[in-house]
């Protein structure tokens, strides 16, 4: 496991207890391809650790651990990365963000809040990816979740269970440079305009 994974696995988990005192959220998801909208769906549910997904799928702890690592992976690779805390907070909310310092830099990024992983207790390969979602007054997803490359999900943080796009678990660029304040905000404004069914580039490169 990279530096990163380590730290990102360490910080995020206290966080996020904290976060979400209230109510245990989770977004592992077992799921059967559905057409809908003109595409195809999965059936989802959602978690954000894995003891979450366990208590859910005691039958599938292996499964609930490697889809959580496999997330976490994809989130060290994909989040939105910052400059600044501060361009970080704008968008994710107050102590939301993480520093990481790697052999070519140093950036922030905000915290994964949730996992949402495709197909868990289907014999064919289940798909997992990091979702996010912000406390910050200034964003347009505040207290919703989101993708890396920003897609929003219908409904508040509450809501567990999506039939969420297949395109939601298509490979996205790794992210190798950051973005300023607001980026990932016009980003997220730019996709809900376009509707579901479109494709952002994102900010990878």
């Amino acid at each position: 496991m990279s530096h990163i994974q380590k730290r990102s696995k360490s910080i995020y988990l206290h966080q996020l207890r904290k976060a979400f005192a209230m109510k245990p959220l989770a977004l592992g998801i077992a799921s059967v391809m559905l057409s809908a909208c003109g595409g195809s769906r999965e059936a989802s549910q959602i978690y954000v650790s894995p003891d979450d997904c366990k208590q859910d799928n005691p039958e599938a702890t292996g499964q609930c651990l490697a889809a959580y690592e496999a997330a976490l992976a994809e989130h060290n690779r994909t989040s939105p990365k910052f400059d600044t805390e501060k361009d970080c907070e704008y968008e994710f909310g107050d102590q939301r963000c993480q520093y990481v310092q790697t052999s070519s830099g140093s950036f922030f990024m905000p915290f994964m809040a949730g996992y949402m992983v495709s197909q868990l207790m289907q014999p064919r390969p289940y798909y997992s990816q990091p979702l996010y979602t912000s406390f910050s007054p200034y964003s347009p997803f505040r207290s919703r979740w989101v993708t890396s490359n920003g897609y929003v999900f219908d409904g508040d943080i509450r809501r567990r269970s999506y039939n969420a796009p297949s395109s939601t678990f298509e490979k996205k660029p790794t992210v190798n440079r950051t973005i300023k304040r607001g980026g990932f905000g016009s980003s997220v404004r730019a996709k809900s305009s376009w509707g579901s069914s479109s494709k952002s580039k994102g900010w990878g490169g």
